[in-house]
Order: C-alpha cells, then structure tokens, then sequence
C-alpha cells in the first residue's frame, strides 16, 4: 500500500518547533526499527544500547531532557522519510512510534458518542434502522448526560429514571457510571503509523474512523506524552453484540497511532491534552468529503482518572500502555443511503490533525488486503540482539 503523498508535505511544518518529538522508523541498515527524534525537521537515530526502545525512553524520570541531551546519526529529513513506501524493507520508512506497549483503549468518554453506542445497540448493528432509533433515544435522553459526572450521585439516580424509562444501556453504564470502559485495541507491535494502510474487516456494512489522542503511559502510570490516533470502529459487530468488541476493534492494520510521541516538558503538558481540539478530514475516490472534529474540553472523565483505572496495583504493565482516550465524533451525516449515516468505501484517505501533535493520515483497505502483520515480539528481540543492543 501507498503512502499518501499528498499530506506527506504537511506533516514537517506541522510539528511544534518546541516540541520534542520522538518515533521509530524501519531502518534498512540494520533490517529493523530505530529510534528517532525529530529535531527542525530532520530525523535522528538515537538507538542506543541504554535505551533501544521507546518504552526504555518513557520510563526515564525526565525523558524530554535525556532525548535532548544526546546527539544521534542523521536519517533524513521528516517529509522525505514520510514519501518513502511503507512495508519496503530497503526503505526507510515511518513506524507508529510506540514499540513494547500494550494498546489499550477507553470508550464511551464522550456524552455524544455515548449516545451513538445506545443507538447502534438499540439497532442491533444495523444502519438501516439507526436513524428511526436516534430519533427515540434523543427524545428521550437528548443533552440531559452531558453535565453529569460519572460515578456521582446524580449519575446513579440519573441511571434509575433511565431504567424506569427503559432505555438503559450497557454503555450508559460505562458512561456515566463508576467504571470506565477500558479494552484492548490492538496488540502490542501491531499498530499502523502515519501514510499507511488501515484495515476494515471484510463483513463489515457499517463502520468509521475514531480521532483519539493516545497517551504514552510508562510502567508506573505516569503519563509522558501523547499521540494522535485513529480507533478504526465496526459499528455494525458491536452493535450486534458488545461480545464481538474484539473482533470489532481488533483486526489486522485496525489501529493507527503517530506521526510520533510528543514527551511532556515545559513546552507541552496533560493541560495541553485536556485542551486539544482535533480535526479530521476524510476524501474518498468518489470526491467525497467530510470533517469532522472531537473536543477534549468535552470529555466526561479526566485522562488521569482513566489511566488510574487502567494501570495501577490492579493491573499491572511492565512496559506501559498507550492508552487512546475516546472520541467526541460520532458521523450522522448520510453518505449514500437516506437514513443509514455514514461508513467508509475502500480508498477513503482519513486524516487526523492537533497542534501541537502534528497528523496522522491513513488509507481505507481490507485487513485482507493490507500486508500481514509478521514483525512481532519475537523478530524484534532477534534483530536487537543481533545489532548488540542487548
């Protein structure tokens, strides 16, 4: 698959000058990834036996300062690498910059996607009926969730009227109860980077993209940085049975995070993640158009609460998580049929952009068609090894 050349171009001039920006790239040289930092558009290994993987990176004290203090080999420069195929071994090409993470992802932290899951369970997956469902759940519920602080008092007595309504949901449960909704996105290694391919599986009728920012949690539950990724969603799998949010979620190439890891430092702080407005844009073959955008202002449990229900003395990650932190988008809007809403066609190109994190861009396939995940844990200790890195 392609990398997509036109947003190649944007993805340099898009970085925060200030920022300190670390990733991986494949490096043909070595026949397996480095890891880089981008520094006035120039891309650096910084590969070091003290530190061969990001995760090594994250759970250093002060990161930001270790990345700036070392020098490296100069690779390329950030746009050039970006043009580059992806998945050409004799290429060097861009990476999603976490390495040994687990993935894992929040959902239903937003009151307006909330609703969407009420209504993809109400319509059993399917979009044929969503809009006649959409049209009772928000007569019933409409904005009266949006100030309710889940886990409250309110939230619980909230919960009892919606009961004797009998619109309560399993995802009402997750939204505005006690417990966040946490789960496996995809597996450790796996994760698509920017310009290439994402992967729908191929029963899916009715899916989208989700625009997430993705902490960078290290083993201890500190948050060191974040990213921007893409939750690709079968809504029509989960809207069967919550029991298929797996194989909704998880396929191969269906999940998208980078351009890179922005480390927290003076310059940029969880503040900045609890402000960010995202932007999405999606451009099919057929001329299509949408954007789309998700607020963090609007997100109903604070990031570090999230992560606190993630990791901790409950459930431990030796080599930390990166965490997506849900989405307010959720697309109504009909792209073919009347009252079906949106879902993608193959060849969609879906960018996702924030200041200060940069873009990340990807193209629509099949995960039948999308290369084979084949470079795990394994191939991955076999080629440090190799290169005397442990």
């Amino acid at each position: 698959m392609t990398s997509n050349k036109k947003q190649a171009f944007d993805l340099g001039k898009d970085l925060d000058p200030k920022g300190t920006y670390i990733g991986r790239v494949w490096n043909p040289a070595v026949s397996g990834p480095s890891v880089i930092v981008v520094r006035e558009g120039q891309v650096i290994d910084i590969t070091l036996k003290v530190a061969p993987l990001v995760c090594d990176i994250l759970e250093m004290d002060n990161p930001a300062e270790y990345v700036n203090s070392i020098e490296g080999a100069f690779l390329g420069n950030v746009d050039d690498i970006a043009l580059n195929h992806a998945g050409r071994p004799d290429a060097i090409h861009m990476l999603a910059p976490c390495d040994l993470q687990a993935i894992k992802a929040a959902g239903v932290t937003f009151v307006k996607s909330m609703v969407e899951r009420v209504i993809e369970e109400a319509a059993a997956g399917d979009p044929a009926k969503a809009e006649a469902v959409r049209a009772k759940v928000t007569s019933l519920i409409g904005d009266s969730l949006r100030d309710v602080e889940p886990g409250s008092e309110k939230a619980a007595k909230l919960k009892d009227a919606l009961i004797e309504e009998g619109v309560w949901s399993q995802y009402l449960e997750v939204g505005i109860g006690p417990d966040v909704e946490v789960f496996s996105k995809s597996q450790t290694l796996s994760s698509m980077g920017w310009g290439v391919s994402v992967g729908l599986h191929p029963k899916s009728i009715w899916n989208n993209p989700e625009p997430e920012i993705v902490l960078a949690v290290d083993s201890r539950g500190r948050i060191k940085g974040a990213s921007l990724g893409n939750d690709v969603n079968l809504r029509d799998f989960e809207g069967r049975s919550a029991l298929l949010l797996s194989k909704a979620k998880d396929n191969n190439a269906s999940c998208s995070i980078g351009p890179f890891i922005r480390l927290f430092d003076e310059n940029y702080s969880l503040d900045d993640v609890r402000n960010a407005e995202l932007n999405m844009q999606i451009s099919g073959e057929d001329g299509y158009e949408l954007t789309g955008y998700s607020s963090m202002k609007e997100i109903s449990r604070d990031p570090k609460d999230i992560v606190s229900q993630t990791i901790g003395r409950h459930h431990q990650y030796p080599d930390g998580i990166m965490l997506f932190l849900g989405t307010l988008f959720a697309p109504t809007e009909d792209r073919d049929v009347p009252g079906e809403g949106f879902t993608h066609k193959l060849g969609d190109i879906v960018t996702i952009s924030s200041d200060g994190l940069g873009q990340l861009s990807n193209t629509v396939h099949l995960s039948t068609k999308c290369p084979e995940w084949t470079f795990g844990i394994s191939a991955l200790i076999r080629n440090l090894k190799s290169r005397n890195l442990i």
